[in-house]
């Protein structure tokens, strides 16, 4: 008789469509630690951050009121960028396609690719949302599960997330895929396909602003009620990266909705090319403004800075952040973040010359 560890892994949904995702991750009991905690563990206490999860609240009536004015804001842009890029794959890689999206800030937007390449493209494509974590690399069982199990040829993996921000995750997916590579196993492309290269360290972008995704300002509630990934010692050999379930919250689900919002914007959308590389120049400007960073305010962790909207964001509603910083605090990007710096009593600076809307710095532990 097998154990669950034994068991051969498979795929969940979550709220999703099985068409439109399947998540490649292993269920988990919810064991919570709170964030003051979990920010402790992680500083002092050598942990690291994937092992551990922090409970995640519902998104009360003014939040989603301003993640629902977001998406009309920019459900046409990102309608265009989704056509733009699925364009682009649909010319320059092999099919069927297994849209592997970077669980979780990456899934929406899987899910969006996929509806664009078999509705706007004919394009056949299915979507898993893996997970990568920093210092630990990609999962592996569901890279062989997707090889192996489904099939797929080794070119038709297509690795997408929807921003970048410092480039972490992306040289984390280099790393990992060089790693497989090496070891004489399938040779996979490396190539990252983002909405948004904030950053300026992906492959292939639908652009290099940062604007506030409207996805990237909710956690769950967005991403199928599925947590961040997790690994632990629960997770046994061969199994999937763990995960939390929050069906708790489904009265709270915003995935099929903001899903659906787009897609309709995608009916018209035009198709055009991607826009040229900005690529090394967000780069330089990313690795010089994280520098003065470090240099004016004595952070010594480049992982407590945090920049872009959307890391802001999660900084803002997943870690002890120290403080918060914008370019225009009027802007309506920024209107969340800083409601959660007036309900948290974090302090905004300004800094009208960064290339962000926003960064947010974690408070170190005494």
């Amino acid at each position: 008789m097998t154990t669950p560890a034994q068991a051969a892994p498979q795929p969940i949904t979550g709220s999703y469509a099985a068409d439109d995702c399947l998540f490649l991750l292993t269920p988990l009991a919810a064991r919570f630690v709170s964030i003051a905690e979990k920010e402790r563990l992680i500083q002092r206490g050598g942990r690291h951050y994937s092992e551990m999860i922090s409970r995640e609240g519902a998104p009360d009536g003014r939040y989603l009121e301003l993640f629902r004015a977001l998406t009309g804001r920019y459900r046409e842009r990102l309608a265009r960028e989704v056509v733009a890029l699925a364009g682009h794959l649909a010319e320059a890689r092999p099919a069927p396609l297994a849209i592997v999206s970077l669980a979780r800030a990456g899934t929406p937007f899987g899910a969006l690719l996929r509806r664009a390449l078999t509705q706007r493209f004919a394009v056949p494509a299915a979507h898993f949302s893996i997970s990568i974590i920093r210092d630990r690399g990609i999962d592996e069982a569901a890279l062989r599960y997707l090889l192996r199990t489904r099939g797929y040829a080794p070119a038709s993996l297509v690795f997408v997330d929807a921003w970048t921000a410092k480039g972490v995750i992306t040289g984390e997916l280099k790393a990992a895929i060089a790693a497989w590579n090496a070891r004489g196993e399938e040779q996979l492309d490396p190539r990252l396909y983002v909405i948004a290269d904030v950053g300026g360290s992906a492959d292939a972008a639908a652009t290099y602003d940062d604007y506030a995704i409207p996805s990237g300002i909710l956690n769950a509630t967005v991403s199928g009620l599925v947590s961040r990934t997790i690994l632990n010692d629960e997770i046994g050999p061969g199994q999937f990266h763990g995960c939390v379930l929050y069906d708790d919250l489904a009265a709270f689900d915003q995935t099929n909705w903001f899903l659906d919002q787009v897609t309709a914007a995608m009916r018209e959308a035009p198709c055009q090319p991607l826009p040229p590389s900005e690529r090394a120049a967000r780069a330089a400007m990313t690795a010089d403004c994280v520098r003065r960073w470090q240099r004016d305010l004595g952070i010594v962790d480049i992982n407590h800075i945090k920049p872009g909207v959307a890391e802001a964001t999660r900084v803002m509603l997943r870690r002890v952040p120290e403080r918060l910083m914008l370019r225009d605090p009027a802007h309506p990007d920024v209107a969340h973040l800083r409601l959660l710096a007036e309900r948290k009593d974090i302090p905004v600076a300004v800094d009208p010359r960064m290339p962000f809307n926003a960064v947010a710095f974690i408070k170190t532990c005494q």
